[in-house]
């Protein structure tokens, strides 16, 4: 017997929508590393360096050679990583549901899910983009000794320098800083910033105002926690800070920028619901396969142990 198009569908589009759609308020990772489709598992980065910000010369005199420029070059490889967790919804709290209006435990579920796949992906970006193996040592800095808790230290200086640095390399300085929450706090609680801002605001300092004040189309603040068996907290961004240069809406990986996380097509996706009968209850599986790569090291600039 054939099957119809209901048993035939492994993926639910509407479920998928929402696990497509989900953002976590306190994650930051996809700043630094935007999410672009890949059609293939594995293959090797675009990566970008000076070439991609040159200025060419584009005049061409009658009959001469038109001039041919190359942007990016195929650099390490990348293998895209498959998570999944499957999210569990009970016949009973269906049952239950059944009686208040407005209950979509099959949403809950897939956020629920992508909530988990979600903070994996955070870890793995913030640990890219905190390894000082990762950078020249003209784009790192590590401020244990000069800690912005000190008022004697300005993080607008060492900013400075981490901007110039990028621009010195690629020519074109940062637009994208991302705080722990610990550097955070001791940014906008440093003398020097404070003084920036006694005579405009008695307001707290907020992440725009120092957006303004660091010249930053954004300054993000990576709240993320994560929990061992023991309960024992880390913070994933520690005590440090990512300047990064990274486009607006990147249109795909030929596009200079950082970083990137490479996506599946079409991912994450959930599949078809299915029921479990020995645990009663019906299961939602998602799958994300995706791999948080950089792929323009002379567009960031780390400061470590900035508190």
């Amino acid at each position: 017997m054939p099957m119809n198009n209901s048993q035939v569908r492994v993926i639910d589009p509407i479920l998928t929508n929402v696990a497509q759609g989900y953002r976590h308020a306190e994650h930051v990772g996809h700043i630094l590393f935007p999410r672009v489709p890949v059609q293939v598992a594995g293959g090797q980065v675009m990566e970008f360096g000076q070439e991609s910000f040159r200025l060419y010369n584009a005049r061409r005199a009658p009959g001469s050679n038109t001039k041919r420029v190359e942007f990016g070059y195929l650099g390490k490889p990348f293998a895209l990583l498959q998570d999944a967790l499957e999210g569990k919804v009970p016949f009973e709290h269906l049952r239950d549901a059944g009686r208040v209006p407005g209950i979509n435990l099959g949403t809950r579920a897939a956020n629920a899910t992508m909530r988990a796949l979600a903070l994996a992906l955070e870890n793995e970006q913030a640990g890219t983009a905190r390894n000082a193996a990762n950078y020249d040592d003209d784009h790192k800095i590590d401020l244990a000794a000069a800690k912005w808790t000190d008022d004697a230290n300005n993080p607008n200086s060492d900013l400075d320098i981490g901007k110039t640095a990028c621009a010195d390399s690629i020519g074109i300085e940062p637009n994208v800083l991302v705080l722990s929450r610990a550097a955070f706090f001791a940014a906008k609680n440093n003398a020097n910033v404070l003084e920036r801002f006694k005579y405009t605001s008695k307001e707290s300092i907020t992440a725009e105002m120092l957006a303004a004040l660091f010249d930053q189309d954004h300054v993000v603040v990576g709240k993320a926690i994560t929990f061992d068996d023991a309960g024992a907290s880390t913070a994933i961004w520690g005590k440090d800070a990512v300047l990064a240069y990274v486009p607006d809406s990147p249109s795909g990986t030929e596009e200079p920028s950082y970083g990137y996380t490479y996506t599946m097509e079409s991912h994450p996706m959930v599949e078809q619901p299915y029921q479990d009968r020995n645990a009663k209850s019906w299961i939602y599986p998602v799958t994300y396969e995706r791999a948080p790569v950089l792929s323009g090291m002379s567009a960031g600039y780390l400061l470590q142990n900035v508190s």
